[in-house]
């Protein structure tokens, strides 16, 4: 029976995979575009995520994160909490919310890294390959050299094991849970003290997953875990991290001719090739992009895990302003990030 499992795991992994990147391949340059990639539409991509927020102080920073941050109009902040738009607008107004007051950073500050508020979805295209995306695990970043251009970071977008689909951050496919018809609490980011944003779902099963990330001056830190709360032996854990790309100006075409793969590493370059987005996670399982999205993934694997066991995941994101970018990797590969002690050990 466990072998069995396994297979129909890795058939339904590969349907899954098959199902991102054929669809990239297969198409013609001139047809990426959001209608040809998705057989839905936003609006009915994003239906029911909207989330009540009851809490007046919690429902204004959100508002202060879509407005200020992320540029959105009323009507996407209606999508994000439930409310109707006249009543955001009427809220935007009591709090003072707008895109003229927005405060300036502090002189030396990492890297603006805030909660994803939904209200838009993160992708271009193939949106029907990712219905009612979950804000709790996506992060945006944004760029040091133009604070209205940022990336989606999903922490993680699926996780399999040799149960099947173990965790996803949207729907399109079954997971072992929506076979059950088991629907998973919503949850959110927790800011902690030194600015990192932290994540922990345990699932019905016992298994424990988590994720935090951290900012600084020149890159994101992330990491992810995952305990085994179950009497059997987990196996077969791949992970899907994306780096979604629909807000990153000047790195949105829906093509990989602007993608560079090098061992772990997957970045994205500008027309000039003079900006660049790079990310990358150890243990290492998988680097590519998806044209339609359009994405970037280095997808890590816990090693297996029998119960009781906790295992851990490292990742890296930056930009980088520069054309060599063989050179900015081997730096970024000499910071030892890879061997850095885990913020979650050491919190």
């Amino acid at each position: 029976m466990k072998s069995s499992t396994r297979t129909n795991a890795s058939h339904r992994f590969d349907i899954l995979m098959t199902s991102c990147v054929i669809v990239a391949s297969l198409l013609p340059a001139t047809a990426r575009s959001q209608n040809a990639e998705s057989k839905v539409t936003e609006q009915q991509a994003m239906a029911n995520t909207g989330r009540t927020i009851d809490d007046p102080e919690q429902l204004k920073r959100w508002i202060q994160n879509m407005v200020w941050y992320h540029d959105y109009r009323d009507e996407h902040i209606a999508i994000a909490t439930g409310l109707s738009v006249e009543n955001v607008k009427k809220l935007r107004h009591a709090m003072n919310v707008s895109r003229a007051n927005i405060p300036k950073p502090p002189a030396n500050s990492p890297l603006l890294m805030l909660p994803y508020p939904g209200g838009r979805h993160p992708r271009i295209g193939f949106l029907d390959g990712a219905l009612q995306p979950q804000r709790e695990t996506k992060i945006s970043v944004f760029a040091p050299w133009d604070q209205s251009s940022y990336v989606v970071i999903d922490v993680p977008e699926a996780i399999w094991s040799n149960l099947g689909l173990t965790y996803l951050a949207h729907t399109h496919v079954d997971t072992i849970w929506s076979t059950k018809n088991i629907k998973l609490p919503q949850l959110e980011w927790q800011l902690l003290d030194d600015g990192s944003l932290r994540l922990e779902r345990k699932l019905p099963n016992g298994i424990v997953f988590g994720s935090r990330t951290k900012a600084h001056r020149d890159h994101v830190q992330m990491e992810m875990w995952l305990t085994n709360g179950t009497n059997e032996k987990l196996s077969d854990l791949r992970v899907q991290n994306c780096v979604m790309l629909r807000f990153a100006k000047g790195f949105e075409q829906q093509t990989n001719d602007n993608k560079v793969i090098r061992e772990s590493y997957v970045a994205c370059h500008n027309e000039s090739s003079t900006r660049w987005l790079i990310t990358a996670w150890e243990p290492n399982h998988r680097p590519w992009s998806n044209p339609p999205c359009p994405c970037l993934h280095s997808d890590p694997k816990f090693s297996d895990c029998d119960p009781g066991e906790t295992k851990r995941l490292r990742g890296w994101f930056s930009f980088f302003e520069g054309s060599d970018i063989n050179a900015e990797i081997k730096r970024i590969d000499e910071t030892g990030w890879k061997a850095h002690p885990f913020l979650e050990v050491a919190k």
